[in-house]
């Protein structure tokens, strides 16, 4: 189904009754984003309006995220799975294709593995297989990250992201560094459904065409994934652009869009 719809935000309602807010831009063939861990849809802020030639964007806030309900039982990728299909089933969108970066790309490895019928093209940006085979941040990241003192842990956040010199001359504000309206209880959920997402097994049957793209600076979700997965998916393509950091597609869109539009417009099924 083609979209034509001007921005819009809405709700769709999950089979267990929670609403998710999602938003529609652009006109052409429907391409759903999906953003990081404890972030809303102003993940894809900076880089949405790429697409908008071809294609019209679909985003939408997480269960415990932005204008989404944000009830206290536990997530998971496969629940944020789920949650994406409802709104696709909103929208009257039988297959779309799929950009999922950071947790974002663990959530689309669930939706290509257990509904593949929905999903089109699929790319993986910066994100893991997660489980016993995917390769952790090490220690010292952690450290950083787990500051006692706000402002330095967010400091370590925006170093993890993005480069220096992209830092030096953009003071703000940054879209990537979580939805500061979350309740405490939905940010331990995300952060739960993130650690414990393991999609290893389930690789292997994704029949879909798919591009896998990290910085091959990152360290927040270190580069080694990247392989990993690309090597795990049938056919995959794998591309990693230099110098890049975790928020590869902001900082690096002039060279992170055009090779995902490629690829989405060339891509076949197998």
């Amino acid at each position: 189904m083609e979209q034509t719809t001007e921005h819009t935000t809405a709700h769709a309602t999950t089979p267990d009754g929670v609403r998710i807010a999602y938003q529609v831009r652009g006109a052409g063939a429907p391409l759903l984003l999906l953003a990081g861990q404890a972030n809303n849809h102003h993940w894809w802020d900076g880089v949405r309006d790429d697409f908008h030639a071809v294609r019209s964007t679909i985003t939408l806030d997480y269960r415990g995220t932005g204008e989404s309900d944000k009830p206290d039982r536990p997530y998971s990728t496969e629940v944020f799975a789920r949650d994406a299909i409802a709104v696709l089933d909103e929208l009257g969108i039988d297959r779309a294709d799929v950009y999922g970066t950071s947790m974002g790309g663990r959530v689309a490895q669930q939706l290509a593995t257990r509904h593949p019928n929905r999903v089109g093209a699929l790319v993986l940006g910066c994100t893991s297989p997660g489980g016993p085979h995917g390769v952790e941040r090490d220690n010292d990241v952690r450290r950083s990250l787990a500051q006692p003192a706000p402002a330095a842990a967010r400091q370590a956040l925006l170093e993890l992201m993005y480069t220096p010199d992209w830092l030096a001359t953009r003071p703000g504000p940054h879209h990537t560094l979580g939805d500061p309206g979350m309740p405490a209880h939905a940010r331990r959920h995300h952060l739960t459904a993130s650690n414990r997402h393991d999609a290893w097994d389930l690789l292997p049957g994704i029949g879909t065409p798919t591009l896998v793209v990290h910085g091959s600076d990152d360290l927040l979700n270190p580069a080694a994934n990247a392989p990993l997965l690309a090597h795990r998916i049938p056919g995959a393509r794998l591309h990693l652009i230099p110098g890049a950091r975790h928020a590869y597609f902001e900082e690096f869109r002039a060279v992170a869009s055009p090779l995902v539009l490629d690829f989405l417009t060339t891509a076949r099924p197998a």
